[in-house]
């Protein structure tokens, strides 16, 4: 079993050019997210709003202001297919496969009916969670 640990893109984000896991750092979230994703899964990836599918430790992107909170239906849908073509493209989406979402339900909810199609398992450990849960969820199982 592998499990692959998907963390969401946050409004926070440095003020100039760096790789993703540096980018979204001034994020409280983020930071713990990322700290859980690298101490309980065998790999971990940043799902940007802008960008789909990002290795941590990628090139260097530039602060943007997009999200997938409150955006239209077909435009998650077109992200969602292009991230599950990232993931099918990276190996990600074979069977003994487990996907750990540590996002809200925007970065999943269009993917979801992409996913099912594969032999993948997907987890939600912080589905429904308000922020201020998720830093609760985070701080004690580190």
């Amino acid at each position: 079993m592998t499990e692959i640990g998907l963390v969401s893109c946050t409004k926070t984000k440095l003020e100039q050019t760096a790789p993703p896991t540096e980018l979204y750092a001034p994020s409280t979230l983020f930071g713990k997210a990322r700290e859980y994703c690298e101490q309980n899964h065998d790999d971990w990836f940043v799902l940007s709003a802008k960008h789909h599918l990002l290795e941590p430790n990628g090139p260097p992107i530039e602060p943007y202001d997009e999200t997938l909170t409150g955006s239209r239906v077909a435009t998650k849908r077109e992200w969602s297919e292009t991230v599950f073509e990232q993931l099918q493209s990276a190996g990600l989406l074979e069977a003994g496969t487990t996907l750990v979402f540590h996002t809200g339900r925007a970065y999943y909810e269009e993917l979801l009916p992409l996913l099912e199609e594969t032999a993948v398992s997907v987890q939600f450990p912080v589905e429904e969670l308000m922020i201020g849960e998720r830093l609760s969820w985070y701080n004690e199982r580190l």
